[in-house]
């Protein structure tokens, strides 16, 4: 698409009255190729596996081992069939021109026919499919249609065997160890569907985003739709949804005039809106105008256009760029900075002769940048940066500190995705104080809205409304991609559509090409003679193609080739730096996974980079997410068969099960437990199962907060670090997993965890064993200097305050504050005092944007495993409305965790400062009273019983 610089430019068809017929209303039957199965299906939105979960063939994939035992469903080739009389019969048809056959979301191999005649054939999930089936209609030979779905598996392995397939040796595929290897480079589809070291693999079929008969005819129309492309929900009789003329894609594109991929936007120019829609019609326009309005500004303007003929064979674009003063709309940021989120309604009326069509949708006014020219000499000599390059995102022409995690699939089953589900996820990141998601390019283009383009569920509009960056990556993952014509070929469409859809979202903060894939090439040097020759590929892939395309489609988000970067030579031309770097500076971004659990509060192995954009460790679910899976008593055990089963770290690598590596990253979290919290054993095997899960969540949290205090000190260090995402913030089943956030939307310890250290002024220990070096710091993500005081209180065990000091401090924008800084421990101690006998209560006070912000971290000068911890007699006094007061009646309950019961879902949170709050230490005369907040979308359980909620603690590791 040609983004034009002024006025209406494009061929554009006539307004003709348009109706929808959704498909979901026909009677449909899926069955098996060898015609085993013949059973009745969904309509779209739906995948086999979900209806032959409702036939009750298999039940449901998520149970103990079904994904061993119905692997079968993979294997198999599935086809869709409905009887389409009830369309054929329709007055939306018999008086139609044009008929479309519009599919939103086919996953993903797919041979489609309609009335005995052949439409297509389809190899792309993320394509939308628009097929002109007027003339089949018109002499049809049945009155069915067909979708026969292929198997993704066989298919990758027919296609990866053509003659001019290339082959990579399996010491150069790296990531492509899972469940079913060497096939997703060759099948555009979720690469995680093949498996990955967090989740199954299923590898489902279907037609899995809604889809559509269109029907078209020149007459006299006024109509209002919502966010274009109309997708509305399916009605409830069998009349078709009349809407106006299809417009089948859009583009609203707000930037800053003269901004472009290699030119910054001046924040002072005046705004560009570029709205484009590609429309279908069947007859020549005639004095046509297209009206643009912001109604809450009182601005709009009317283009006028004039085209030639034109028909529905292929969309026509419409094009209006419209200049709108920078003082006019208030600006849109992330929820933590500045005014937060702000979104406008804008309409657009087409208006042709006697017919006309309206919309709204919502948008927002906002510069993004990757900032990535390198670090000045003032700089370096007048900040003390590390010389190198920048490598962080600024908003509205300001750098900022970007918190947060990392996105997955929401579930195995895209089309049984809900949107309270995905609002849940998300809301819960803006509660634990995450301004920035990543969403991960192995995974899948997430919607806008259950209702544009067969969105299923919501996402980038809940980004929008909430105020959270959507870091987004085209679906390229932990491998070499081939670049042969014919997946080029499939790849430019999908990029297009997708950047397109996306581009009216104000939460899209870049385009990435995709996943880890550069560091792949780069390692490749060090392997291989010719490894020059993958690294061209990469550049034409990912420096040229995919880059020229996502440039092409907007002037308002930036793009860089991967995850995991080096950065770049130069933006204008686009050159990526990879190895060409001077030794001692500081290039692109980094990653961290270090599974020696000895290692991970060693601050000397911790990367010193610009930006994080992942690292973690991985953890349980709870005690009661295997509730929901374990279908044997027997099976709740940390090591159990099943249990094991759900580990895929390391993954196989084929089809072996269970999995024959799972031992290992079994034996990492076991680890490191054993070593930093006393090793759970109790009577109760339950109790014991329980604790050790809950357990391998404790240091998840203790080494996910670690870093983040290690990368977010980072900002007033050399490296200027201005970001630090976590791996993984949601769940895609019921396993071992590096999720913060379970699969029901239980929140593990680590996501409390993250909620103190991503607070605006947060206060953190670093211990250095090695040196007996502490030094506290306080860390500020505001853009002005921040004052408060922080109070450092040792205890002992039993509870008794030993020593206090208190601290006013001053931290400068985007910096830090030492605030205390001693060496020896028998300096750092309390007089007279063994380290394990002792631990640190650290608060900070601060005032925040005229809000008082509190902070608290906890420091234990030896492990907890060396503690001399008391039974701290936890008593709970329940209150009305799920609150709670906990009181230590013996010792300090560390890490005193309340837990609530099977099928709700919520969070606690403390009265007094009204922030989440669970997994803190709880001391003898100082009580915590804590909210319940269930949510009741996502809770199957919504008026709990107050005496179910449990509590725990780690003295629970080994008693009753």
């Amino acid at each position: 698409m040609r983004l034009g610089l002024f006025g209406v430019t494009a061929l554009l068809p006539s307004l003709a009255a348009a109706e929808l017929f959704d498909l979901a209303r026909l009677k449909w039957t899926l069955t098996s190729q060898n015609g085993t199965f013949s059973i009745p299906a969904s309509g779209p939105p739906s995948q086999a596996h979900i209806d032959l979960v409702k036939a009750g063939v298999i039940t449901e994939p998520l149970l103990g081992i079904n994904d061993f035992t119905e692997r079968w469903v993979i294997n198999e080739n599935w086809t869709y069939s409905a009887d389409i009389s009830s369309f054929i019969k329709s007055d939306a048809f018999k008086k139609s021109h044009q008929t479309l056959l519009v599919f939103y979301g086919l996953d993903t191999i797919a041979n489609i026919t309609l009335a005995g005649h052949p439409v297509a054939w389809v190899n792309n999930q993320f394509q939308q499919y628009t097929f002109d089936v007027s003339n089949i209609l018109s002499s049809p030979k049945n009155t069915e249609l067909v979708v026969a779905f292929e198997s993704a598996w066989y298919y990758g392995l027919n296609v990866s065997s053509r003659p001019d397939a290339e082959h990579y040796l399996t010491n150069i595929r790296m990531s492509d160890n899972y469940e079913y290897p060497g096939v997703r480079q060759w099948v555009r589809k979720v690469a995680s569907d093949f498996g990955w070291d967090w989740g199954p693999a299923f590898i489902p079929s279907g037609i899995y985003k809604p889809a559509y008969f269109v029907t078209l005819a020149p007459g006299k129309s006024t109509d209002t739709i919502g966010s274009p492309p109309i997708s509305p929900e399916p009605p409830a009789d069998l009349n078709s949804v009349t809407g106006s003329i299809f417009i089948e894609e859009t583009s609203i594109d707000i930037y800053k005039a003269g901004q472009s991929f290699s030119v910054a936007p001046k924040q002072t120019a005046d705004w560009v809106v570029n709205v484009s829609l590609a429309l279908r019609s069947p007859t020549p326009l005639q004095s046509t105008t297209l009206d643009l309005a912001f109604p809450e500004l009182k601005v709009s303007k009317q283009f006028h256009v004039t085209t030639p003929s034109a028909s529905a064979n292929s969309p026509t674009w419409v094009n209006a760029v419209w200049t709108i003063p920078d003082s006019i709309p208030q600006r849109w940021y992330p929820h933590n900075l500045a005014t937060g989120p702000k979104l406008y309604n804008i309409t657009g009326t087409l208006k042709s002769g006697s017919a006309t069509v309206s919309f709204t949708t919502r948008t927002g006014f906002r510069t993004t940048e990757l900032i990535q020219s390198p670090y000045t000499q003032k700089d370096i000599e007048a900040r003390g940066i590390t010389p190198g390059d920048q490598w962080h995102f600024e908003i509205n022409g300001k750098a900022f500190y970007s918190l947060g995690t990392n996105i997955i699939p929401f579930d195995p089953f895209y089309a049984r995705t809900t949107t309270d589900q995905v609002r849940w996820v998300l809301e819960s990141a803006v509660k634990s104080g995450q301004n920035m998601l990543r969403v991960w390019g192995g995974g899948t283009y997430q919607p806008s809205d259950s209702s544009v383009a067969g969105g299923v569920y919501d996402f980038y509009s809940l980004c929008d409304e909430l105020g959270i960056l959507a870091w987004s990556e085209l679906i390229f993952s932990d491998s070499l991609y081939p670049i042969n014509d014919f997946l080029l070929e499939s790849i430019e469409p999908e990029v297009r559509q997708n950047v397109r859809r996306v581009n009216r979202h104000p939460s899209i903060a870049q385009w990435a090409g995709g996943n880890e894939v550069e560091g792949i090439v780069t390692d490749l040097f060090s392997v291989l003679d010719n490894a020059t020759f993958y690294q061209n590929e990469f550049v034409a892939l990912f420096q040229d193609f995919l880059k020229d395309i996502v440039t092409s489609e907007t002037r308002s988000v930036p793009y860089t080739d991967c995850s995991t970067t080096k950065g770049v030579l130069s933006l204008d031309p686009y050159v990526l730096r990879f190895l060409n770097g001077t030794p001692g500076f500081i290039y692109g971004n980094g990653e961290r996974y270090n599974y020696d659990a000895s290692q991970a509060f060693n601050y000397s192995t911790f990367p010193v980079s610009r930006f994080m954009n992942e690292f973690g460790f991985h953890s349980m679910p709870s005690f009661y997410s295997w509730e929901e899976v374990l279908t044997s008593p027997d099976d709740f055990s940390f090591n159990s068969t099943v249990v094991m089963s759900r580990d895929h770290h390391p993954p196989a690598g084929n089809l072996s099960f269970p999995n024959p590596n799972a031992p290992q990253g079994q034996a990492q979290m076991t680890l490191a437990v054993e070593r930093w919290l006393p090793t759970p054993g109790t009577s109760d095997s339950n109790q014991t199962f329980a604790q050790w899960c809950w357990s391998t969540q404790v240091f998840q949290s203790m080494a996910m907060v670690s870093q983040v205090a290690w990368y977010r000190h980072g900002a007033g260090q050399g490296e200027n670090n201005l970001g630090a995402l976590v791996w993984q913030l949601n769940d895609i089943w019921q396993g071992v997993s590096w999720s913060s956030i379970e699969y029901s939307g239980r929140w593990k310890v680590t996501n409390y965890g993250l909620t103190g250290i991503f607070s605006p002024i947060a206060i953190y220990p670093f211990w250095t064993a090695s040196n007996e070096t502490a030094r506290v710091l306080v860390m500020s993500d505001r853009w002005e200097p921040v004052k408060g005081n922080a109070q450092l209180t040792w205890y002992d065990w039993h509870g008794r305050e030993l020593d206090t000091s208190h601290h006013a401090f001053t931290v400068l924008s985007l910096n830090n504050s030492v605030i205390l800084e001693k060496s020896g421990l028998s300096n750092i101690l309390p007089v007279g005092k063994a380290a394990a006998d002792v631990w640190m209560l650290l608060n900070v006070t601060a005032n925040v944007d005229g809000k008082t912000v509190t902070n608290e971290q906890f420091f234990t000068p030896t492990s907890l495993v060396e503690a001399n911890l008391i039974d701290p007699k936890i008593a709970v006094t329940r209150h009305p409305n799920l609150t709670f007061t906990l009181s230590a009646k013996g010792g300090v309950g560390a890490w005193t965790w309340i837990d609530h019961p099977a099928g709700t879902v919520g969070i606690f949170v403390d009265t007094k400062t009204g922030q989440p709050s669970n997994g803190f230490f709880l001391v003898p005369e100082i009580d915590r009273t804590l909210q319940f907040q269930l949510s009741p979308s996502v809770s199957r359980v919504t008026n709990p019983d107050p005496a179910d909620f449990i509590v725990r603690s780690i003295w629970n590791n080994t008693h009753v």
